[in-house]
């Protein structure tokens, strides 16, 4: 039978605060296990819960780039289950009432636009961490306990493994540029948890649907589904049911393993948290963090091909971090020609810059690479010294100039030195030379690189264009 697939996102996204949700303790990642943690973390008697500001803020930032309604009134409540990294044996979440319903999300695949609705925001506190294996022990670090996050979760719009790694990626994106979260998924910044289930092409009740938990990267949760699908079409192919249960997925296997029977909400016995007030977002609040709002991705894009005529491609690439966009719009202020420093960018800076977070190590600053590629317009330096003087330049505060100056670098632009080179490098190609008459033009490139290979790079490479046509054209 040809099935139809059918799968809805759970994202939780840990929002950039320097505190936890609901207590002074930090949220810096690698500390020692059990280092950042309170009477509040540890569950203690007597511990009261004082809701993070920034948190919420950031939160309703989150809310705005997805297009949701957001609520002046909602409520937080007691999620409850026994494990043992949830001390306080319940999870404060918001259920009934959250913050913020009805955005959605657009991500393109194969070239196609697909919109995704987002059902409902949340804010809720993490959990703490089970490590097992450790001599032979498993042992409990609560150091994530009460990390707050944003929970994104879509309607079951999505219809294929790909898509549902696009729409992580483009959450990703626009959570990082709002400056939401710092998209760290190797540190557990942003989680997902995939509903799938599987019913017949044209029918329109839901299938039976798994939970698959905690994916960490945009290509497992694309397997992660993959292998989920195969699974539950051999099981129906076979005559079986499926059954509503949370699986984990193994990336060294590539399987997905049952770890419970799926519950349901009432399950969890949530009621409103008795510690906690009603949360109240004001409008005044809403409008601050509307105005706070940086231009998100799909704009910079646009704006990037619209406006200074970059390609889509190069866009792309320039977008894929709030620190790319702000190095290339310093770098064009200062020189504005926008395809010669984006295309500089994407080739050479980008090579060498480290990324961790929302912040960037680039390998010079905008205002070097400004001033290298006045000194190619100028014709002071050709492209290929550029790349020489750029690798000098890499670490250091030095100018361009400087470089220039100390190696002593300069164009040949006299005709005198370079005519007679370039009717030598004719003559002894003159199958290529016939090429180019024929109509084969492309092949003047392979002339020019042979000018460039013997001058080292030093030549004025207009020049040496306008000399090699005439040669060419005349011999």
């Amino acid at each position: 039978m040809d099935y139809e697939t059918v799968i809805g996102l759970e994202v939780h996204a840990q929002l950039f605060t320097a505190s936890k949700l609901f207590c002074g303790c930090s949220t810096a990642f690698g500390k020692a296990p059990n280092e950042s943690v309170c009477t509040t973390c540890l569950g203690l008697p007597g511990a009261l819960p004082v809701t993070n500001g920034r948190a919420v803020r950031l939160a309703v930032r989150a809310a705005l780039a997805l297009g949701c309604t957001i609520h002046e009134h909602s409520i937080f409540a007691r999620k409850q289950y026994f494990y043992p990294d949830l001390p306080k044996a319940y999870q404060i979440s918001q259920f009934e009432e959250p913050f913020a319903t009805d955005g959605h999300l657009e991500v393109e695949v194969d070239g196609v636009t697909t919109r995704i609705g987002i059902q409902r925001v949340h804010m809720e506190e993490d959990a703490g961490k089970s490590v097992h294996g450790v001599g032979g022990d498993s042992l409990v670090d609560l150091n994530r306990a009460g990390t707050p996050l944003c929970e994104i979760v879509s309607f079951p719009d999505i219809r294929s493994s790909k898509e549902a790694a696009a729409y992580m990626k483009t959450l990703r994106d626009i959570l990082v540029f709002a400056g939401v979260n710092d998209g760290n998924l190797e540190e557990g910044s942003l989680r997902c948890d995939a509903n799938v289930s599987l019913r017949p092409v044209g029918a329109t009740t839901l299938g039976t649907r798994t939970e698959l938990k905690n994916i960490n990267s945009f290509r497992f949760v694309q397997k992660a589904i993959d292998t989920e699908v195969l699974r539950q079409a051999a099981i129906l192919d076979g005559g079986g049911r499926i059954v509503q249960e949370t699986r984990s997925f193994d990336p060294e296997t590539g399987k997905t393993a049952s770890l419970r029977s799926k519950e349901e909400a009432h399950d969890y016995r949530y009621f409103p948290d008795p510690d906690l007030p009603t949360l109240t977002i004001t409008p005044a609040l809403i409008d601050e963090e509307r105005r706070a709002m940086p231009a998100l991705p799909a704009d910079v894009r646009r704006r990037f091909v619209s406006e200074l005529g970059l390609s889509p491609g190069t866009a792309q690439t320039l977008v894929q971090h709030p620190a790319y966009v702000r190095f290339f719009e310093e770098a064009f202020a200062k020189f504005p020609d926008a395809s010669k420093v984006a295309n500089f960018v994407q080739t050479e800076v980008l090579r060498d810059t480290k990324v961790h977070g929302l912040d960037a190590a680039f390998p010079i600053t905008p205002a070097q690479l400004a001033e290298l590629l006045a000194l190619v317009d100028k014709g002071d330096i050709s492209g290929k010294q550029a790349k020489e003087v750029y690798a000098a330049l890499v670490g250091t505060t030095k100018t361009a100039a400087d470089i220039v100056g100390e190696r002593g670098m300069r164009v040949v632009s006299d005709e005198a030195s370079l005519r007679p080179l370039c009717e030598r490098l004719v003559a002894a190609n003159p199958k290529q030379a016939a090429e180019y008459r024929a109509g084969k033009k492309g092949i003047l490139g392979y002339f020019v690189g042979q000018v460039m290979k013997e001058t080292k790079g030093s030549a004025n490479p207009k020049l040496v264009n306008e000399l090699l046509v005439e040669i060419i054209e005349r011999s």
